[in-house]
């Protein structure tokens, strides 16, 4: 018995060194370095992107005023063309049957104007003699005035049959490009088709619509503190980013913003002017809106600087004995994707955690701080002197 307490001691006792070492290993290995910043004022500018649908100056469908079958096509999609240029041409045969027949009713009535002012002057002449009486003279001008009012709806049937005759030629209502054209030599034209026989857009300036949020406008506006019509002359010029991710070289500027604020979006409608003088931009295109916004003194921090909790957004801030410490901050609603501005929580001078944000760090943790471009520049030295080697 005492040959076994023995031994159990001896393994308690080897047991308890072995955990104190542990300990002593786990209290003497050193705190992790981690990338920081010091956070200083710099004048930005912040870019603010959003959707944007590209839409001709004016983009009008082309409709005939009359009905009939469409006989030349005069132009082609995408054709360059010139107000009051011919587009298309229907068919003429009827149109002009009608002025035909008008124009002859026309000369018809003049014939009977001609007649009854003839009547009128001889019953005249046998008046003021006294051969007739007043009620044949009254007759005769009666008719003459039926006569002369014949003549006039004669001539507004001509007018009408001449005007219809010229709606068989369609032209162009402005200078710009031509739309698609689905129907050709052959189909059957109307006013009341729902498809018109093609659109002609004025592409020489384009609008870019885009959307603002309610809160957004209120921000223009200071909660109504000066009118939506001094903020847009305020707001700076504005870049119109491609479909293809380019920058369009001429920057535009906001014109109007819609007064109605969707109810399903709870946005409003905003109207940029660009000028197209190459064609390059067309109707029904689309892209994105770039709205700059220039602060004088911004605190600047790297979105993967800040972790997100039950709505509120931290950074670690490096405190006593290079500890970390959590630290709610309030940032602009305004950003670049890459980048906040901080309006509250930090100041200038403090230092702020960089990396491991979210992942490595935790709220009174020890680190051993590293400038984040010393170490940058450090990586890509080393990087380079890698590549190197490889070579």
């Amino acid at each position: 018995m005492k040959a076994i307490l023995s031994s159990v001691s001896a393994a308690a006792l080897v047991l308890g060194l072995s955990g104190c070492s542990g300990s002593q290993q786990q209290q003497q290995m050193p705190a992790p370095q981690i990338a920081t910043m010091t956070v200083e004022q710099t004048p930005t500018t912040l870019q603010t992107t959003l959707p944007a649908t590209i839409k001709g100056k004016t983009d009008i469908d082309i409709r005939p005023q009359v009905t009939g079958f469409i006989t030349k096509v005069c132009v082609d999609e995408g054709q360059h063309v010139r107000k009051g240029q011919t587009l298309f041409v229907l068919d003429q045969v009827t149109f002009q049957a009608a002025v035909d027949q008008a124009q002859a009713q026309v000369n018809s009535a003049k014939t009977a104007v001609a007649t009854a002012q003839m009547t009128y002057d001889s019953k005249k002449a046998l008046r003021e003699k006294n051969i007739i009486s007043d009620y044949e003279l009254q007759v005769s001008a009666n008719q003459l005035a039926q006569a002369k009012s014949s003549l006039a709806t004669a001539q507004a049937a001509l007018t009408s049959a001449q005007k219809n005759l010229g709606y068989t030629v369609v032209t162009a209502p402005s200078d710009g490009v031509v739309g698609t054209i689905p129907n050709r030599e052959g189909s059957l034209a109307s006013p009341s088709s729902a498809q018109p026989l093609t659109t002609v857009s004025d592409n020489s300036e384009v609008y870019a619509y885009f959307s603002l949020t309610e809160k957004d406008i209120l921000d223009m506006t200071e909660g109504g503190a000066r009118s939506l019509d001094a903020a847009i002359k305020e707001m700076p010029a504005v870049q119109l980013q491609l479909n293809d991710g380019t920058i369009y070289p001429l920057e535009g500027k906001v014109a109007t913003v819609s007064g109605v604020i969707d109810n399903n979006t709870g946005a409003s409608s905003v109207r940029a002017l660009f000028n197209n003088p190459g064609g390059r931009l067309r109707s029904g295109g689309t892209g994105a809106i770039i709205i700059p916004t220039s602060i004088d003194s911004a605190l600047i921090i790297p979105q993967k600087a800040t972790f997100e909790l039950q709505d509120k957004r931290f950074v670690y801030v490096l405190g006593d004995s290079n500890k970390v410490v959590s630290t709610p901050i309030t940032v602009s609603p305004i950003s670049d994707g890459q980048t906040f501005v901080v309006t509250s929580g930090i100041k200038p001078g403090d230092v702020i955690a960089v990396e491991g944000v979210g992942t490595r760090l935790s709220d009174g943790m020890a680190i051993q701080p590293v400038d984040a471009a010393q170490l940058a520049a450090q990586q890509a030295a080393a990087a380079a002197q890698q590549q190197g080697a490889a070579k």
